[in-house]
C-alpha cells in the first residue's frame, strides 16, 4: 500500500513541476509575442518616417554578427557578383 502511495506523491510532484514549466512557456511565449508586436511597431514607425525597412532590418542583422564574419560574407557575396557580371 505505501507503493501506490508513494507512486502517487511522485505523480502529484511530476504534474505540479510540468504545470510549472508549461505555465513558465506560456508567460514566456506571450511576452515573446508582446516584443515582436512591439519591433513591428518599431518598424512601422520607420516606415512612416521615410525609412526603407527591408534596408534597415538588413542593418540590424548586420550588426549581430562580428566584423570578421561579415567581412568574409561581404567577400563572398563581391566574388559572386563578380562571377555574374553584376559588379
Amino acid at each position: 500500500m505505501s507503493q501506490t502511495i508513494e507512486n502517487a506523491a511522485e505523480t502529484n510532484v511530476a504534474a505540479d513541476e510540468l504545470r510549472s514549466f508549461v505555465e513558465r512557456i506560456e508567460r514566456l511565449e506571450e511576452e515573446k509575442k508582446q516584443i515582436a508586436d512591439d519591433v513591428k511597431d518599431v518598424y512601422g514607425e520607420a516606415k512612416s518616417r521615410g525609412y526603407d525597412t527591408k534596408v534597415l532590418r538588413k542593418v540590424v542583422s548586420l550588426r549581430k554578427q562580428d566584423r570578421n564574419e561579415r567581412a568574409e560574407q561581404e567577400a563572398i557575396l563581391d566574388l559572386y557578383l563578380q562571377a555574374l557580371g553584376m559588379n
